[in-house]
Order: structure tokens, then sequence, then C-alpha cells
């Protein structure tokens, strides 16, 4: 049902009530999900140009120049509510869905990434939803040959009863080949191609922009997309063969409001009208209405604008494959959205009002009141067992058990394995691509603008510690009702401080997605500020890249970066129970030449392991590089005026741990950064020193702790 207020205003501006299939139209396209009507004004303050931007935000995925004639396409959407009610299908078509938006560009898909978040794992639906979007996304990624090179998961309470499923996909192409989601002339014809259509997935457009309510797994799950992975293996290759002769004017994915909105928004971004033909389209059910087949959202099928002549040989390459397709109707210069069917016109709509009539406008947003840091807790006792204690916290400890269900390696590009900092893979001529992916909801609880500025921040090491600089950003914003003042703001302020992060990082923000309404009726919460980005970076020697591992007997360890009181949302106060406590992480001044002279450090060739300082802080970052060897540790000059637990779990940004034989040559490099030479490699042990405790964790201790996911999955 249409909103009153939208009513009113399609009516006026087509002289007459829409019809039942014209509001089905309007309810989609017009949703949140789609027209992005209460987040538009705040992400046209996105930097979204750079010198590598061949196509920004707009289109199915993002062009960026890599280099030599090669270019990458990359995106970034989210499956949230339906990985909800239907864990398995909602992700497995969360990774189809970002699949066909990089191959309807003309890429090939070549990796993917997986920021996921969750409640916690100690009741038995939490634990059944992680087992199976985990085995959703494993399954479909698996069967289609793209790898899924790295991710993240993160568990809070809020999370329970609306899991967030992000992805990331990357493709390359030859930038020659590149097409676009614009319409190129009046005349040409429209084939559809892929699977059958359905009744699966009605309406997911509109589903995505509301609450689920407690009956949502019953009452929504027509909204749910069926995936059929081993079809859209078939459509990857079909696609990018037709789109090899030339043949493919224009392309577009068939993802939300189904083919209503892929259609309609082909035409519109060319400025041409449309006539579809709805009995043309090949059903799967019988007796299907106009209604259902334009904004049904079955799966695995792409929409080709061709020329007359070239109909034919399009067909035969969708046979060739064993896919359906038919020509479905054509581009026309009268600006309408026209549907027949059975002979007779269904509906009539003014093209540009369906794509872009939809009122956009900032809410009014509230800042909360000014938060109580509160009293920092007594220190532990025992200091080795609250390091044990982050180390086995799921935020912190190992993703194993979820990697290993993902094949990586197919195509044979993967560098750094899931688990390091960021991804690297081999593009060409001794290039690599760099990925990393995701955010922390626990500091943009605290501080939405800082905690944006943070998550490029922190991606951003991710990328330097590789030798990689970051070119190009995707989003996710993740966040409640943005019809609650406060929760709005939230939105705001994190966008706010993304952008301003970006610009001073020089990284332009080329596309993403809006996920709003994430909230639960079944449990009464909203969900943390959750802005995740994807982040695609160019490392120019992928035989400098380190490892992530204490390595070279003897060698140095240096810590970069400053550490401060901020223990504000840190995952040693989440263990506690103080999330509200303490000041959050605050991006400084420097942050950027960090990142740049770590960035340059790395490609001298001086490193032999680097990791980045982040969640769980100091102490976490040293035990994660423990794996054949020890190291011992000083860190008595790090920060003098600071406690031992600000030390071991700060998550102070901009911040790395070099490892190098060639202390001298780096601490040249550094010049002004501030740094501490806070040990040497070697030993059995992770031992660490500080002014007032002295700790030692054996390898087996170490490997116990971080294994604490892998043994609750494996009971």
């Amino acid at each position: 049902m249409l909103p009153e207020n939208d009513l009113k205003i399609i009516t006026e501006e087509m002289g007459r009530e829409p019809n039942l299939v014209e509001q089905g139209c309007f309810l989609n396209l017009w949703s949140e999900h789609c027209s992005y009507r209460s987040s538009a004004p705040l992400l046209k303050t996105f930097t979204t140009v750079g010198d590598r931007v061949i196509i920004g935000p707009g289109d199915d995925a993002a062009i960026i120049r890599f280099g030599d004639g090669w270019v990458l396409a990359i995106g970034m959407e989210s499956h949230n509510h339906p990985s909800y009610v239907d864990p398995y299908n909602g992700s497995a078509t969360g990774v189809g869905g970002i699949v066909r938006d990089i191959i309807s560009m003309g890429a090939r898909p070549i990796a993917l990434m997986d920021p996921l978040y969750f409640g916690p794992l100690d009741t038995p639906k939490n634990l059944y939803l992680f087992e199976h979007i985990v085995e959703g996304i494993a399954g479909y990624g698996n069967c289609i040959g793209v790898p899924v090179v790295g991710g993240e998961a993160y568990f809070d309470e809020t999370y329970s009863g609306n899991p967030l499923v992000n992805v990331v996909c990357v493709g390359l192409a030859r930038e020659e080949n590149i097409v676009t989601a614009c319409a190129q002339k009046a005349g040409s014809k429209l084939v559809l191609v892929g699977s059958t259509t359905g009744r699966d997935g009605l309406g997911g457009a509109s589903f995505a922009s509301r609450d689920l309510s407690e009956a949502a797994e019953a009452e929504d799950r027509p909204s749910i997309q069926i995936g059929d992975p081993f079809t859209e293996k078939l459509l990857i290759e079909a696609t990018l063969e037709t789109i090899g002769t030339g043949h493919v004017l224009s392309c577009r994915d068939l993802g939300a409001a189904g083919l209503a909105g892929a259609s309609s928004e082909m035409a519109s971004k060319g400025d041409l009208g449309m006539r579809l033909i709805a009995d043309k389209v090949i059903l799967r059910e019988s007796g299907m209405t106009p209604y259902e087949i334009m904004i049904s959202e079955s799966q695995e099928r792409i929409l080709f604008e061709v020329a007359p002549e070239n109909v034919d040989e399009v067909l035969d390459i969708a046979k060739k494959y064993d896919l359906h397709a038919s020509m479905i109707g054509e581009l026309t210069e009268r600006l309408y959205y026209t549907v027949e069917f059975e002979g007779e016109v269904v509906a009539d709509m003014p093209v540009k009002l369906l794509t872009e009539g939809a009122p956009t406008f900032e809410r009014p947003s509230t800042a909360p009141q000014e938060r109580d840091i509160g009293d920092k807790p007594e220190l532990p006792a025992d200091l080795k067992q609250a390091v044990l204690d982050i180390l086995s916290s799921h935020n912190i400890a190992s993703k194993d058990w979820i990697y290993r269900q993902y094949d990586h390696e197919v195509q044979i590009r993967t560098v750094d394995k899931p688990g390091s900092d960021a991804a690297v893979l081999r593009i060409a001529d001794g290039k690599g691509l760099a990925m990393s992916c995701g955010c922390n909801p626990g500091h943009t609880l605290l501080d939405p603008y800082e905690g944006g500025k943070g998550t490029l921040v922190e991606n951003s090491m991710n990328l330097a510690v590789k030798g990689a600089q970051g070119i190009a950003l995707v989003d996710c914003l993740n966040f409640g009702n943005p019809e609650r003042p406060d929760i709005y703001w939230q939105f705001k302020q994190a966008i706010l401080g993304l952008g301003d992060a970006a610009r001073d990082l020089s990284i332009p923000v080329v596309g993403g997605n809006v996920s709003l309404y994430n909230e639960s009726g079944e449990y009464g919460t909203a969900i943390v500020p959750t802005p995740s980005i994807g982040l695609i970076g160019i490392t120019d020697d992928i035989e400098t890249v380190p490892g992530s591992f204490f390595a070279g007997e003897g060698s140095s360890v240096i810590l970069v970066g400053s550490t401060f009181d901020e223990l504000g949302g840190s995952e040693y106060y989440n263990i506690k129970g103080l999330r509200s406590n303490g000041r959050a992480p605050k991006v400084r001044e420097d942050a950027p030449n960090i990142v740049d002279s770590i960035i340059n450090i790395i490609r001298s060739g001086n490193v032999v392991a680097a990791h980045d300082v982040s969640a769980g802080g100091l102490a976490a970052a040293l035990a994660e590089m423990c794996n054949e060897i020890g190291a011992n540790i000083d860190i008595s000059d790090v920060s003098e005026d600071l406690r031992p637990d600000d030390v071991l779990f700060s998550e102070s940004h901009a911040r790395a741990i070099l490892v190098t034989s060639e202390k001298d040559k780096v601490v040249e490099m550094l010049g002004d950064i501030p740094y501490s030479v806070i040990g040497n490699v070697g030993g059995e042990d992770l031992h660490i020193k500080g002014r007032e405790f002295d700790i030692s964790l054996s390898m087996k201790e170490i490997a116990e702790a971080r294994s604490s996911l892998t043994k609750l999955m494996m009971e």
C-alpha cells in the first residue's frame, strides 16, 4: 500500500490515481531502499570523483582505473532482512546479487568480502542464524567460482533479531569492454536472459524498507529470493560472452524492485522511455499477474539493450548456455514507462516520475545528551587472564571456522589468505590488489562522527601494512529507523565523519548501499550504528608484501603511532559490561601521514612482517602475530602517563607493528612519525613487559584462546 502522501503526489503528477500495477512499481521504486529518499541529501556530501574514477555512484557498480588498460568494478550491498527470515537463501542471494552487479558492467568477478554482524552466540537462534548465513555465502560463492578472500564477523546483542549481511564484490575487465546501465538508443530491443520469473522475492525492496516484526519469519517469507548458483555461473559466462561480441548497448542486473526497477532505471538514465510486453517474460509459475511479473525479484536475471539486428545472436548465446531468454520490449522516445499484458496497457507512467520523482529530504535529527564517561574500572588483578579473555572473545578470536568453508584460492590470484589485515590478489605485471572491509560498531555507538572517520582510517591501515594505497571505497550504511531523530543523527554524523576521512586520505566514495530500518520488533532493539565499508588499493610489487606473523630471529619490533587513554568502545570494556564508558578513539591530524609513511616503508622491502593495531589493542595485535616464533616486548616507554590496561587494550587509531632487520633504515624513513622500538623477535613465548607488569603467554595458550569460536562451532 502506497503511503498517503506518495499517492497524492503521484495522482497530481499523473492526473489520475495509479492502478494496482502502477502502485506496485511506485511502492518499490519509491521505497527507501531504492530511492534513498531520506539519505540522498547526506550522500551528496561525499566526494565521489578522483583520478582513477571512470564511473562513480549511480550505476550497478563503480569502475576504477587500475592501470595498463585494466579496470576494476566494485560494489557493495546488504541482504539484512532476508537473511533473518531465511538465513541460507538470504545470504546466498546477497552474494548472487552483487556478483550480477559486477558482470552487468562487463567485468569478471574475482573476489568477494563479507562483513557480517550477529547477536551473541549464546542462544540457539543466533547460533542458527550464524551457521546458516555463513553456509549460504559459502554455498553460493564456492559454486560460482568466486573466492571469498576477506570479511569480518562482529557480535553484539543489538543484532539479535536483525543480523547484517553485507557483501563486497570486485571484478576485473579491460577498459574497452565496459558497459553501463544507461540506455543508448530509441528502437533498441530489450532481451531478458537467465532464470525464469516466479513469485519469490515479491516486494523485496519495500520489505527492506521497514522494521522486522516479530512474525517476520512467517509473514515475510514470500519476499525472500531463492538462489541457484549453477544458473548464476552460466549467466556469468553468457553475459561476459555477450558483452564481448559488442552487441550489448547497455545492461542491468535485475535486483531490488525486479524488472520494474532494472528496466525503468535503464531507460531513465538514457533519457528514454520504454514499452514492455509482460507476457513475453518467461515464467516458472502459471497464473502470474502483471503486478507479480513486474516486481518479482527472482534471481539470476540480466536485462540487455540490443540493436534489433543483433537480437537473434544474443538469444543464441543464451541458448548455448542453457539459459532462458526472450525479447520483452523496446526503448522509445516517448518518456513513459508502458507495460502491456495480453494486448492491453496495464501501466503507463512518466518514467522520470517513477525513477526520480520520490521526494528526498533530511529528517529531523537530535543529538543525545552529553555522555558521562564514568570512572575507570579497577585494574585487573591478573593482566595475563585479561589478555586471554580478550583473545577468546568472539569479536577478536580467530575466524578460521568461517574462512575454512570458503574457497579463497579459486582463480589462483590470492596472495594473502583470509585472516590477514587485508586480502592481496595478483592482477598484472607484479602489481596487486589489496582489499579490506568492515567497521567498529562499538566506536561508532559512542561517537558516530569519529567512528565514521575511524572506519576508513582502520581499513586504510589494513591496506598500508600490505604496502597498498587506497584508491576507492564503497559503503554499506546500516542503521535503525531513520524516522527516530536519535537514529537519524547517528546516521548523519557517521556519513559526515566517513566523508571527512575520505577527503583527508584522498579516497573517493564511489558507490554503496544504505540499509535502514534495522530494528527488531521481536527484541525491541535497534542495531548499533554500523557504517561498514569496502576499501580497495594497489600495491606496486606483491613481492614486497610482508607477512602477518613474527619472523626473522632477532628482528626489531617497532610500534608506529601514538597510544592514548581511549578504551571507550573497546573490546576490553565490552567484555567488562562497560560499553558506554570511556573515551572513544579519535582520529588525529597525523593519521594520513602515518598511513603514507607505512606504505612507503613497506614498499622499501625492509619489513618482514607487519600488522595493524585495532580491535583488542596492542596486546591482541602482538598475540595475533605469534605463529611459529614469539617475541620479547617491553612497552614501558610507550606512554608513561597511561595505566597498564590503557597501553595493552586501548584501540587508538593509526597504529601498526613493523618487524624489521633494518631498524635504522626504517627509523630514518619514519622521520617525525611517532614510534617506539618495543622489542625483538625470538623465543617460543610472547613476553610483554611494562612498568607495572610482566606477562608471558605460550604459543599454546594463545592458540587455545584464539580458537574459542572454532571450538564452539565444532561441538
